[in-house]
């Protein structure tokens, strides 16, 4: 529900473009609120292929930049302090970490990314100025708690050093300054954004009786598939190959005797972009799937697998693993979701609002 707090992120890939060094950890400062322990911001290089597909952009989709260099001018100035384009890039890395892999942010997004970071880092500064005014006060045991869950997530002495060096100039006194900050920043948000953001379960059953449209589902089918997909304008050859091909895999997939058993035939020799997750199409509401589909499913049972159905000049077989009649989700199988659901709106307007009265309150400047 709430967004991280970053201060002073040790983002050192964003470092490492500055001063041309390279690591591999980046420890952070965040709010407490998130458990207050600092974590690694880097990337695993050993993600599924195909989970690192479907959600980072690819190579292509990157701008051909100029490596990204850290000069510590002033990006915006907030009641006359200065927030540098080193924050700037922190936390744009924060919002998009892989242009860290790429050395640079997507085509066409790059301006909107930095927007965001921009408006965030002025945000932390105005809600760190509020806290100060407020007097905020930070216990000196969660201080000290926060600098060695911080401390603690360096992997060895020498890396926790070049991050003094790079980030702090050596000084530990900024390190201590900084984790200070970060926590005062998250009492002010403690007070003013989450508990203002709580949702009684009295206001998530009002909601759900007001707008019960939104939770009447559709009749839908949950299956598998294996697909033989000859040309789009096969060759007679190639039709009768195609065919060929998917009566020797229609005899396969009927022998098999369950989910698991089908779904990995699928991996196997499928030809359609669902193989890559056990052939499963997961849950298709009636009106999106073609009438031949459609046609085979009411001579089925759920675990039956059909014959061969053709679309055009394609082969596909399924398998049925069940047919949902339409109905109304019933309270209690949506109660604890839309709870997190309204409470994250909730907090997102709050917050929204406390910025707008900060922001009003303040000179900001971008330079």
């Amino acid at each position: 529900m709430k967004r991280t707090i970053i201060i002073y992120a040790v983002l050192m890939a964003a470092t490492a473009l500055a001063v041309g060094q390279m690591a591999s950890h980046a420890p952070a400062l965040k709010s407490s609120t998130q458990n207050a322990v600092p974590s690694t911001q880097n990337q695993s290089q050993n993600q599924n292929p195909t989970m690192a597909s479907a959600s980072a952009p690819s190579q292509g989709a990157f701008a051909k930049t100029s490596p990204l260099v850290v000069t510590d001018k002033p990006v915006a100035r907030v009641n006359g302090v200065a927030l540098t384009d080193r924050d700037l890039l922190r936390e744009m890395f924060t919002i998009f970490p892989y242009a860290k892999q790429h050395n640079g942010f997507p085509k066409g997004q790059e301006a909107a990314i930095r927007q965001g970071a921009l408006e965030m880092i002025i945000f932390e500064e105005l809600v760190y100025q509020e806290a100060e005014k407020r007097k905020v006060l930070v216990p000196a045991a969660k201080l000290k708690k926060a600098e060695a869950d911080f401390h603690g997530q360096f992997h060895s002495p020498d890396e926790y050093q070049q991050y003094l060096q790079a980030e702090m100039q050596g000084s530990e006194a900024k390190v201590h300054e900084a984790i200070k900050r970060s926590l005062m920043i998250e009492q002010v948000l403690k007070t003013d954004v989450e508990m203002k953001s709580s949702v009684s379960q009295a206001e998530v059953l009002a909601y759900y009786q007001k707008n019960g449209a939104r939770f009447q589902q559709p009749e839908s089918y949950s299956f598998q598939s294996i697909s033989v997909i000859p040309p789009l304008k096969p060759t007679p050859q190639q039709a009768e190959d195609a065919k060929k091909k998917a009566e020797d895999e229609l005899k396969k997939a009927k022998a098999t005797k369950s989910y698991q058993d089908f779904g990995l035939l699928a991996e196997s020799i499928s030809e359609d972009d669902y193989r890559v997750n056990m052939g499963d199409h997961k849950v298709a509401t009636k009106d999106k799937l073609p009438p031949q589909i459609i046609a085979a499913f009411l001579k089925m049972q759920p675990g039956q697998v059909s014959g061969l159905i053709q679309i055009e000049s394609a082969y596909t077989i399924v398998r049925l693993n069940a047919h949902n009649m339409p109905r109304k989700q019933p309270f209690a199988e949506v109660k604890n979701d839309l709870k997190v659901e309204l409470q994250k709106a909730k907090y997102e307007k709050v917050r929204s609002g406390l910025a707008k009265t900060l922001r009003a309150k303040a000179k900001v400047e971008i330079v």
